[in-house]
C-alpha cells in the first residue's frame, strides 16, 4: 500500500511540472494587506444595486460558469469581492472587468442571487465615468437630472451655427460657391460648408476626448500590474492592437459567450449597421473632393441609389439591434437586470437618431415642407448628442473595451484565456497575483 501510495503521489507530482499552468503561490508566502474601503463607490453601487452584491459568498459558481472567464485569476469571482470591500482603485486597473460581456448567464446561476454580470456591468460604467475628460461631463451624462441641459446644449450650439452661417458666407464668398456635378437638395437651410465644419470639429473633439480616457486607462492598467523584474510582454503593442482589432470585429469573444447567441446577433446589427451608416456619411462628407465620384452627385441620394440602400440596410439593422436589447431587458428583467440610465439613456438616443433619419427620408420624398426641414434640424440634434458625448456614455464600451483587449494581449492574458495556460511564465505574475484575497486588515469603514 506504501508503495501504490508513493507511486500515486509522484504520478500527481509529474503531471503538475508538465502542465504549464499558472500555479498560485503558496498561503505562507502572502502577507496582509491593508484595505481601505472608497465609502462614495460602495454607495454608488448599493444604490443601483439594493446591496444585493453584497450577498456574494464567494464560491466560485460565476466563474466556473463563465465560458470566457479563464482558469488563471478567473472573473468575476474576484471582482465581486473587491467591489463588496469598496476597493474601487483595484477595480479601475483591471482589465478583466471589460472581458465580460454580460451574457448574465452567471447571474442566473447565482445561489445567492448577487447579480455578478450586473455588478460589472455597473463597474464598466463607473470605469467610464472614473477616466471621462473632462469628469464633470461624465457625472452629467449619467445623471438624468442633467438630461434637460445635455439636450439643449447640441440644440443651442447647432441654432448658432445656422445663426452666424449668413455672415461667414458674408466674408468668405468662396463657401458659397456652387459645383454643377453636386447638388445638396437641403443646402438652402443647411449649407454643407457648415455641416461638415460643424459635425468634424465636435466629432474630432469627442474621440480626443474619449482617447484620453482610454490612455489614463491604459496607465493605470499597467500602473497596477505587479512590478517583476523579469516580467517581459508576450507581443508588441502594434501586433496586439491588431489582434485585438480582429477580435472585436470578428465579435470572437462575445460568440463564446454560448448561453448569449442572440445578443451576440443584435450586437452584431447595431455595429456593423453603424459601420454601413458611417461609411456612407464618410462618402456624402467627401464628395466635393472625392476621385472616385464620376457624374452628377445629388444628395439625398435617389430610392435606389446603392448608397441609399446600404444606408437604410444599415439604418434597418440598428433599429432591429436596439429593439430586440430594448426588449429583451424588459422581458428578461430577472436575468439581465431593469438596467440602469446609463444604458436606457444611450439605447433611445441611438434609436431616435435612425428613426429621425427615416423619417427625414421620407418627408423628402414627399417633398413636405416645412416639416422636412424641421425633422432634418432634429435628426441632427440627435446626430450631435450621440456624437458629443460619445466619451460620456455606453459608446465609449468600444474604446475601454479594445484598449482592455490590447493590453490583455500584450501580456498573454487572452491567450491564457483561450487555452487554459500562460504562454510565457515570466508573465504569470500579472495573472496570478491578481487571485490574492486581500486579509481583513482594514482601516475605515465598511
Amino acid at each position: 500500500m506504501g508503495t501504490d501510495t508513493t507511486s500515486n503521489t509522484e504520478k500527481v507530482e509529474n503531471n503538475v511540472e508538465e502542465t504549464p499552468q499558472a500555479i498560485p503561490p503558496p498561503l505562507d508566502d502572502l502577507k496582509p494587506e491593508a484595505v481601505e474601503p472608497d465609502l462614495k463607490f460602495i454607495q454608488a453601487i448599493e444604490s443601483r444595486t439594493g446591496e444585493f452584491y453584497k450577498k456574494c459568498i464567494q464560491c466560485g459558481t460565476c466563474s466556473a460558469t463563465c465560458d470566457i472567464s479563464p482558469d488563471v485569476a478567473p472573473f468575476p469571482r474576484k471582482e465581486l469581492a473587491w467591489a463588496t470591500w469598496g476597493m474601487k482603485d483595484r477595480l479601475m486597473k483591471d482589465p478583466d472587468i471589460w472581458l465580460c460581456y454580460q451574457c448574465n448567464d452567471c447571474t442566473m446561476r447565482c445561489p445567492r442571487g448577487a447579480r455578478p454580470g450586473e455588478v460589472l456591468a455597473l463597474i464598466r460604467q463607473e470605469c467610464v465615468k472614473h477616466y471621462s475628460v473632462p469628469k464633470f461631463l461624465g457625472k452629467w451624462v449619467n445623471d438624468p437630472a442633467f438630461a434637460p441641459l445635455l439636450l439643449a446644449i447640441p440644440v443651442l450650439l447647432l441654432a448658432l451655427a445656422l445663426y452666424v452661417k449668413e455672415p461667414i458666407e458674408a466674408a468668405m464668398p468662396f463657401l458659397q460657391q456652387s459645383n454643377e456635378r453636386i447638388l445638396f437638395s437641403y443646402s438652402s437651410m443647411f449649407p454643407h460648408w457648415l455641416l461638415i465644419s460643424f459635425f468634424l470639429f465636435f466629432s474630432a473633439l469627442a474621440l480626443i476626448m474619449v482617447l484620453a480616457g482610454a490612455n489614463r486607462y491604459w496607465r493605470a492598467m499597467k500602473q497596477g500590474a505587479p512590478q517583476n523584474d523579469d516580467f517581459t510582454p508576450v507581443k508588441g503593442v502594434i501586433a496586439s492592437m491588431i489582434t485585438a482589432l480582429g477580435r472585436v470585429i470578428r465579435h470572437d469573444n462575445f460568440g463564446s459567450c454560448t448561453k448569449s447567441i442572440s445578443r451576440n446577433w443584435t450586437h452584431q446589427f447595431v455595429f456593423f449597421g453603424f459601420i454601413a451608416l458611417s461609411f456612407v456619411a464618410l462618402w456624402i462628407i467627401t464628395a466635393q473632393i472625392n476621385p472616385l465620384i464620376r457624374g452628377e452627385f445629388i444628395y439625398p441620394f435617389s430610392f435606389w441609389s446603392p448608397w441609399k440602400v446600404l444606408a437604410n440596410l444599415g439604418g434597418v439593422a440598428i433599429l432591429a439591434g436596439v429593439f430586440y436589447m430594448m426588449v429583451h431587458r424588459i422581458r428578461d428583467n430577472e436575468k439581465t437586470g431593469p438596467g440602469s440610465y446609463f444604458d436606457w439613456a444611450f439605447l433611445c438616443v441611438f434609436m431616435l437618431v435612425v428613426l429621425s433619419g427615416f423619417a427625414t427620408e421620407v418627408l423628402h420624398y414627399v417633398r413636405l415642407e416645412p416639416h422636412r426641414h424641421l425633422i432634418y434640424f432634429a435628426h441632427l440634434v440627435c446626430i450631435c448628442a450621440l456624437l458629443m458625448y460619445l466619451p460620456y456614455t455606453k459608446f465609449a464600451h468600444l474604446f475601454y473595451r479594445y484598449t482592455a483587449l490590447v493590453y490583455s494581449e500584450r501580456i498573454g492574458r487572452e491567450a491564457a484565456k483561450s487555452t487554459g495556460t500562460v504562454v510565457d511564465k515570466k508573465n504569470t505574475t500579472d495573472v496570478v497575483a491578481e487571485t490574492k484575497e486581500p486579509e481583513v486588515a482594514t482601516s475605515g469603514a465598511h
